[in-house]
């Protein structure tokens, strides 16, 4: 009994932790995302970019990267608090 209780409270921990520091990162890439449709708006109303300009990477897709990275352990950490709560269920 002491051993489920303890899963789940690492598990909940866990899937907290793991929410509440994915949220900012997530906004961040939205935001990203909304910026970089509405450049591709004023692009093409100016008659567009180069092909060699478009095919550069730019800051904002280093960004995102790195936003999509930490998005991604964030949610590894949530799915392990999950497997944590599931097997405190399990274990008897």
């Amino acid at each position: 009994m002491l051993l489920n209780v303890a899963l789940w409270i690492g598990g909940v921990a866990l899937l907290a932790l793991a929410i509440w520091r994915v949220r900012a990162p997530f906004a961040r890439m939205g935001e990203l995302d909304r910026l970089a449709e509405n450049a591709r708006r004023y692009d093409s109303w100016r008659g567009g970019r180069s092909p060699a300009a478009q095919n550069e990477t730019t800051g904002a897709d280093v960004m995102r990267t790195l936003l999509r990275r930490q998005v991604l352990t964030w949610a590894i950490v949530g799915s392990v608090g999950i497997v944590l709560i599931v097997a405190g269920f399990v274990i008897r």
